[in-house]
């Protein structure tokens, strides 16, 4: 139970295709699985990784181990999506770039703020500016930039949390001053495009992004998903690296590109929003490239039923 950001949204994906889709809810502190599954052909864990859901995902390794059917997104590899255990896993690994995130504690924070403790020196690869959010945030809630030990003060004052993701800020702006943000889904390990986003603001979110409003931003986005071949060539290393990193069958990526053309990694979660609801005389070419991520899917789990027959 929960919101959009706790489950994989895969009724957005899957909208209008000739698949049934069964939600199976798991409560915390019950036994997984112990009610009986609808008959299927595929099960998919589409739980998301917070700290809510850990002591589930655990239960589910030992109730899946010898499960039937094909299983997408082993439970035991959802925990690879976590900020700061993707930042480590995805380090060194060339033409990507990830920023270490790394946890820290309210009263670390605060030391920090007063300038009893010096950030560099307890934060490896962390100095101002710095990006703060709490740990379990989603859609940029209470996610700020700050500058300075004054500014964290600041920040601490008006956010309660006990725990926090810090890293440093990467400034990924281009030539024109503009931030573009892609969203990629991994099926099976190959990449397809979701969407592009362009906004004067590092934080970037669709909605907010003036995609709706300027015509400009969206011929952007049409010509990356329209060449967006190109972009998975490029990147391919990285991508492929991700992929074999998380051992995640199904899994998004909001990234974009460092000005010296890494693909620079925000965060990796399998339970983000690709859909292809955007009103069509605005984004017509939306549905056209939506729907090659789900026939991929669609061919992913004609093969995996295929394989177990």
């Amino acid at each position: 139970p929960g919101d959009l950001a706790t489950n994989i949204p895969l009724d957005c994906l899957l909208e209008n295709m000739d698949i049934d889709i069964d939600f199976y809810y798991v409560t915390a502190g019950e036994q997984p699985l112990s009610v009986e599954v609808p008959e299927h052909d595929v099960l998919i864990v589409a739980i998301s990784e917070f700290d809510g859901t850990h002591a589930t995902l655990e239960a589910l390794v030992a109730a899946l181990a010898a499960w039937p059917k094909p299983v997408i997104n082993w439970p035991q590899y959802i925990p690879n999506t976590r900020r700061n255990t993707a930042s480590q896993r995805l380090q060194n690994i060339p033409g990507l770039y990830i920023p270490t995130t790394l946890q820290a504690s309210r009263s670390e924070l605060l030391a920090i703020a007063r300038e009893e403790l010096k950030l560099a020196v307890n934060f490896p690869d962390c100095e101002f500016p710095v990006i703060v959010r709490p740990v379990g945030s989603h859609a940029g809630v209470n996610l700020e930039k700050i500058e300075h030990a004054v500014a964290l003060a600041d920040y601490l004052a008006r956010v309660p949390a006990e725990a926090f993701f810090i890293a440093r800020f990467i400034d990924y702006s281009g030539a024109d001053g503009l931030f573009r943000k892609f969203r990629i889904v991994l099926i099976d390990g190959q990449p397809f495009a979701s969407h592009m986003a362009i906004s004067a603001h590092w934080m970037i979110h669709y909605v907010n992004a003036g995609m709706y409003e300027d015509a400009d931003k969206r011929l952007e986005e049409a010509a990356f998903m329209e060449h967006f071949a190109e972009f998975a060539q490029r990147h391919h290393t990285a991508l492929q690296a991700i992929y074999q990193q998380t051992q995640l069958d199904y899994l998004c990526i909001d990234c974009a590109e460092t000005p010296a053309g890494e693909l620079f990694v925000f965060e990796i979660d399998h339970a983000m929003v690709v859909h292809a609801m955007d009103p069509v005389d605005m984004f017509p070419y939306k549905q056209r490239h939506i729907q090659k991520a789900k026939d991929a899917f669609r061919a992913y789990l004609e093969r995996l039923i295929t394989a177990a027959k």
